[in-house]
């Protein structure tokens, strides 16, 4: 379900590197933007380059930068990247099979989970990190 908080953290990433243009950002640059550990955000860079959404250079004058133009990843590219398998669990209990809610609430939610989860979808899938940038610059 729509939870993660990487998502929120590769698009502020996303939108970094697409303000930067083409030029490469460092982890530590990135780091200092999240406000968060180079380290930590380097397992997500790798999230993020397996998916084909960024490409990363090692060494003097390197960094990462965006693999294709910021109009052409979706908020859903980014949200499947970060969260490729999403877990649909309704809790973390197992209930109980002999009581009648029990025995089917995990049959009646699933559906509503699923058609939360579609909504989600879609609507990340009409944004793209152009979008989020464009506003994060007009925020100024």
């Amino acid at each position: 379900m729509f939870s993660n908080t990487h998502f929120a953290l590769a698009t502020h990433v996303l939108s970094v590197l697409a303000i930067r243009d083409e030029a490469p950002v460092t982890s530590s640059d990135l780091a200092f933007s999240v406000h968060t550990n180079p380290a930590f955000l380097r397992t997500l860079l790798g999230r993020l380059k397996k998916a084909g959404l960024i490409e990363v250079t090692l060494g003097k004058g390197g960094g990462a930068r965006l693999a294709r133009p910021a109009k052409k990843i979706t908020l859903l590219d980014v949200y499947r990247a970060v969260d490729p398998d999403p877990d649909r669990a309704l809790h973390r209990c197992d209930p109980n099979v002999e009581c009648v809610v029990g025995r089917n609430i995990k049959a009646v939610l699933g559906d509503v989970m699923d058609d939360v989860e579609s909504a989600v979808e879609r609507r990340l899938a009409r944004r793209n990190v152009a979008d989020v940038a464009q506003e994060i610059l007009a925020l100024g």
